[in-house]
């Protein structure tokens, strides 16, 4: 019986094995970096998320108890005045 001769040599099969198993380990250690990033960058924005938040609640809650000394200084300087108020401004610079 003839020995028949494959395409590939004998030792090219396990050598191209072994750099795909390579590539693939490279492949998943640059994911997990990945991951990892993506995973620091989620937990920072979830910071500022949770940070923006309860400066809301604190605005919100400014507003809801109707601190009206807040809101009418605010009101004053964009020029508004109570109904039938007159307002004098001192132009003599002093």
């Amino acid at each position: 019986m003839k020995k028949r001769k494959g395409l590939l040599p004998g030792w090219l099969v396990p050598l191209a094995f072994v750099a795909l198993c390579g590539y693939l380990f490279f492949l998943l250690i640059q994911y997990q970096v990945s991951i990892a990033s993506k995973q620091q960058e989620l937990q920072s924005l979830q910071d500022q998320l949770t940070a923006q938040e309860t400066t809301n609640a604190e605005l919100s809650s400014t507003l809801d108890q109707g601190d009206s000394a807040i809101i009418e200084r605010y009101a004053r300087e964009q020029g508004y005045v109570r109904p039938n108020e007159r307002v004098f401004v001192d132009i003599s610079g002093k």
